[in-house]
This record gives C-alpha cells, sequence and structure tokens, in this order.
C-alpha cells in the first residue's frame, strides 16, 4: 500500500498531508534503502505498522545496495574454512582496531558498535542472511590487504565474502518480505515524499531525551512530482504540497553524501588526505545528498566524525553513466603497476587493493588528482573487476554457467571488454610508444616522460627471474597465490608486464571516486539518536550510512571492505527490533 492522493491517485502525494497528519503509524522510516528495508522488516515481524517515506519513486526501493557487488565481511566461515583460511574473532578485532584507529572522545559508541558489529559478522550474521534466503559464492575475497605490517590497517586474511546474485540479491531477501506486509497492511509506501524537518514537541517520545524533555514525534516535508525514470536516474524536484505525519518513532536511514560535493568539499580532511581533488566521479545516485544530516541536527541531533569519508582511488568515467558524473570503480588484483600524473611508480604498500586511505593521500600529494595503472592483457583477464551489480550480470543473474565461462575465458569479462572499447581512460597499445602517447592524450596534467616510465617496468620485469624478489609488490603477488581463492580466480600467474606473449599493453588512467560516509548521526547500541546533553533525542532513532553505519563512525578511519551492507544489515536490525520493544512488542 502507497500514500496516495485522493484527487490523481498519484504516489506524490498523501492522504495524511493535507490533515494534519493522524498517528496511524507505530513507527515512520526516513529513507527506503537497505537500512530502512531491514528495520521495515524487523517492525513488520513484531507486528508494527510502518511507514516508508522516501524522495524518489519505487523503483529506487533498496537504494544504493542494489548497485553494490554484495560483499559482505563475515568472520571464520565456512567458506573461509574450505578454502583454508584460519580467522578469529580475535584476529578480526586486531585488524579493525588497527585500521579504525580510534582516538577521539567521540568515538565511544563507535568503539561499541565496532565490537558488536564484529561479534555479529562471527556469529550470527550469516545464519540470519541464510534464514531469509541469502546464498553466498564459494571463493571468499582479498580485501584491503593492508601491506605495512601486523600493526597497521588492513585485512590479514580474506573475508569479503560475495552473494550470489550480488546486491539486487542482498535487497530482495528484505524487499519481499516488506512488501508482504506491505500487501498485508502492516506497511505504507510513501515515495516522493520529501522529509524536510523533524517535528520537535515538549514532552517527546519515550523516558530519555534532550534536557528540555523535547523529542520528535513525527516529520514535516513537501511532496513531490510523479516521476517515472528508471533506479538510479536523477529525478525532478518539482514541489506538489505539504505533508505532515506522526509516529510515536522516527527512524532515520537517508544514507550518506556521496554525490553532494559541496558537503564533501566543505568535511574533506585536508591535514590527514590531501587537498580536496578538482574532478572526482560520482559513485552514487544524485539523490544522495545527505539531507537528513543538518536536518536531524535542527532537531538536536549530535553530529560527529564528519571528516571520515571514503573514497576510492581506482574510479572510471562509466561509458554508458546512469546518473551524473557516474563512475565505476576498479577493484584489482595486485599485479599492475601504479604510477602518479608524471609517470612514477608509487612507493610501497601503494599497490592495487592494500591501503585506500594511503594511496590516496599518496596521490593527493602529487599535486594531482589522478594516477595510472599500467598492465597488460594477462593480467587484465584475471585481475580486473567492475564493482557494480550491473558490471556482473553472471553472478548478478544467478547463472553458474555464464560465472563458469567467465572464469575459464581467455577473454576479459564482458563489462571490462567494453571499457575496453569505448571508456575514455583506457589506453590498449602494441608498443610502449604508442602506449605513453595515449596516456598523455588522456592527461590532465603533465605530460609522461617514455624512456623514464618503460624503465620502471623493465625494473620491474628483471625481478620476475625467480619465485623470489626483493621488490614488495612481486613479493606480494606471490603471496597471494598462496591463498588458493586468489590463484584460482583473482591473481595471474607472475609474469614480464612487457613480454609480447602476454599483450598488448594497457594503462587505465584512475580518478577519485565518492563512494561512503564514515561519520554521522551519533547512536546508542540500541540506534537512539544521541542528542547534545549526550543522552538520547525521544522517539529519534537512526541506521544505515547516515550514522557512519553505526554509532556515528564504527568504521573509525578505514573500512575493511563488505562492511558497508552488512553495517545497513545490522543497525537496520537493531533499530527495528528497539522500537518494537519500545512499542511493547516480544520478538
Amino acid at each position: 500500500m502507497e500514500i496516495t492522493s485522493p484527487a490523481t491517485g498519484s504516489e506524490a502525494t498523501g492522504t495524511n498531508s493535507a490533515h494534519g497528519g493522524t498517528e496511524d503509524y507505530d513507527a515512520i522510516v526516513v529513507g527506503a534503502g537497505l537500512a530502512g528495508l531491514v528495520a521495515a522488516h524487523e517492525l513488520s515481524l513484531a507486528g508494527k505498522k510502518v511507514l516508508i517515506l522516501d524522495q524518489e519513486n519505487r523503483a529506487n526501493l533498496g537504494g544504493q545496495a542494489f548497485w553494490s557487488l554484495g560483499g559482505l565481511f563475515l568472520v571464520d566461515s565456512p567458506e573461509q574454512r574450505r578454502l583454508g583460511v584460519h580467522d578469529s574473532l580475535d584476529l578480526a578485532r586486531q585488524d579493525w582496531a588497527t585500521s579504525a584507529g580510534f582516538d577521539r572522545d567521540e568515538d565511544n559508541w563507535p568503539r561499541q558498535w565496532a565490537e558488536a558489529y564484529l561479534q555479529f559478522a562471527a556469529g550470527d550474521k550469516r545464519r540470519y542472511l541464510h534464514d531469509l534466503g541469502l546464498r553466498l559464492t564459494p571463493i571468499v575475497g582479498w580485501a584491503e590487504r593492508g601491506g605495512s605490517g601486523a600493526s597497521e590497517h588492513g585485512n590479514s586474511v580474506p573475508r569479503f565474502h560475495l552473494a550470489w546474485g550480488t546486491g539486487p540479491e542482498v535487497v530482495r531477501v528484505f524487499r519481499e518480505p516488506v512488501e508482504r506486509a506491505e500487501s498485508a497492511g502492516l506497511v505504507t509506501m510513501g515515495f516522493r515524499h520529501r522529509v524536510d524537518e523533524l517535528i520537535v514537541e515538549d514532552g517527546g517520545n519515550g523516558e530519555y531525551g534532550h534536557s528540555d524533555g523535547r523529542g520528535v514525534v513525527g516529520v514535516r516535508g513537501r511532496t513531490l512530482a510523479p516521476s517515472h525514470t528508471g533506479r538510479g536516474v536523477a529525478s525532478n524536484r518539482e514541489e506538489l504540497g505539504d505533508f505532515e505525519l506522526r509516529a510515536p518513532a522516527v527512524i532515520v536511514t537517508s544514507g550518506g553524501i556521496g554525490h553532494n560535493f559541496e558537503l564533501m568539499r566543505q568535511y574533506w580532511p585536508i591535514e590527514r588526505l590531501g587537498e580536496f581533488p578538482q574532478k572526482m566521479l560520482a559513485g552514487v545516485p544524485a539523490h544522495v545528498d545527505g539531507r537528513m544530516l543538518q536536518i536531524s541536527e535542527d532537531a538536536g541531533a549530535s553530529l560527529i566524525n564528519r571528516d571520515r569519508i571514503w573514497a576510492y582511488t581506482e574510479g572510471i568515467e562509466n561509458w554508458n553513466p546512469v546518473w551524473p558524473n557516474h563512475g565505476i570503480r576498479i577493484i584489482p588484483g595486485p599485479s599492475s603497476l601504479w604510477f602518479d600524473a608524471e609517470g612514477n611508480r608509487f612507493p610501497a604498500p601503494n599497490y592495487p587493493g592494500f591501503d585506500t586511505n594511503r594511496t590516496m593521500k599518496t596521490i593527493l600529494s602529487t599535486g594531482h588528482d589522478y594516477s595510472w595503472f599500467v598492465l597488460n592483457e594477462s593480467i587484465i583477464r584475471k585481475e580486473f573487476a567492475l564493482s557494480g551489480s550491473e558490471q556482473n550480470p553472471d553472478i548478478t543473474k544467478k547463472d553458474w554457467r555464464l560465472t563458469l565461462d567467465r572464469v575459464r575465458s581467455s577473454d576479459a569479462p564482458g563489462p571490462v571488454e567494453a571499457f575496453k572499447r569505448f571508456g575514455s581512460d583506457f589506453v590498449v597499445a602494441d608498443t610502449t610508444e604508442e602506449l605513453v602517447a595515449g596516456m598523455n592524450e588522456r592527461s590532465r596534467g603533465p605530460a609522461i616522460d617514455h624512456d623514464h616510465l618503460v624503465e620502471q617496468i623493465i625494473e620491474r620485469d628483471r625481478q620476475m627471474d625467480h619465485t623470489f624478489s626483493k621488490d614488495a609488490q612481486v613479493q606480494a603477488i606471490h603471496n597471494a597465490r598462496n591463498y588458493l581463492g586468489d590463484k584460482i580466480v583473482r591473481v595471474q600467474k607472475p609474469h614480464k608486464i612487457l613480454d609480447p606473449a602476454h599483450g598488448p599493453l594497457i594503462a587505465v588512467r584512475l580518478s577519485l571516486l565518492s563512494r561512503k560516509t564514515l561519520g554521522g548521526l551519533e547512536t546508542n547500541l540500541d540506534a537512539q539518536v544521541i542528542g547534545g546533553s549526550g543522552t538520547p533525542i525521544p522517539g529519534l532513532y537512526a541506521a544505515g550510512e547516515v550514522t557512519g553505519f553505526g554509532g556515528g563512525g564504527m568504521h573509525g578511519y578505514n573500512a575493511l571492505e563488505g562492511t558497508f551492507l552488512g553495517g545497513c544489515i545490522f543497525s537496520g536490525m537493531r533499530a527495528g527490533r528497539a522500537v518494537a520493544k519500545g512499542l511493547g512488542a516480544e520478538r
């Protein structure tokens, strides 16, 4: 069931809008992404009536999660054990702590969320998702490998579990029960409803709150004109009317700031990462605007760790874009050589897939906002994956035959081949002269000296005559192939890049790519939003990326990957259960 206008039947307006709103709902969820769906699912299981509001249309149900590769961080899983990976909660705690680097007084709740999430990832998470019908692929990926030492950022072991069906399947296992609850009258959808204000009144809801005893009792906003755009496509912002809706609990699940470059620039950590780039691609749709952060702050919410932003260094322009400035991330294996805009090879441990923020800082320290991969056909064939459900049709469609064909193929995956042919960032050449000429044609900065670039490649290639090497990247390649999963599907057998048998040569211009927000609304472990007094605001809850995926930043300064979908699921689950419990429900 959707909120519809009596006059037009359009999903754009609400029946309660013109009448001041009535308390027909037990909870209002602001945001129809993954965290919102999970919260609504938990509330509907408890028999509670839920209203979900979103400024986009129904085609966008599930939000950013739909576009994701579907990676899930798990600890000591059966999939890991089958591949000979020995993981443990203690090792995961060590990796998380060294990566997060919690060092602020405001990290109190983020620390507690991190510990709770790790216990979930090592405990009930896999069963919870399995019971909903989600299955995993048998190969576990090794993301954010670190490379600096045991006490530095990175995953000590592979933990990136890929959902069979990628992001759309993760969305489906929550969307379908929520839609069944919608059919049963427990869930109402209010699409094209843009929330502009949280209603704060004296008395509030619940027993905790502002020092003045005020709390959140509902939302106000504007209804938007109907939109028939497809998923992810920017929609109109034509306003039709006002609405006011009330409920005992409001759960904010509105996402991050990944397409709001003004906000990103405002909070970008210059001292930690360097100057904000002149050019950054958008890794998320235009509606990921972060509006609810300020709206929540205006209602008294505490916002913390706003300078903790997770952007990627391996972005490429989408030759077939869905949203404005659409970028795709390359998820690389470890073999490509990485050069700055001037053609200088990055020092250790700035290797593909090792340490995102360290490499981000290294790139920006050059005074340029882009860099280059140099590789060959053999490497791209096995080591290039593109992030996104639409870039992995075999896994997204759950087609084992297509998946096996891709693994066995002597060609790069179809979507990668399409970028090689049509992408503006790719150079394919038979000679080094042609390669460097193509790189300079695509340069946004200095010209690269051919002889200087080639000499560095030759120096690396001379290290390939033995199974041992003093080159740390070559050592890392051999190390990766000691892991069965990498050897089978992810890491090419070591070879010389300039060997014609592995050609042609390939260069890829890499831009910075926006993605996730690692800070946000401060919440306790019941997902209650903390106010300026340090106590929960009555009636106000939050989950997902708007909370930095829990507590206001459970990742700290770095992410170990596979933790974003999981963070939405975990925080949405806790929010839904906490609200249900507060309303007198028992699970």
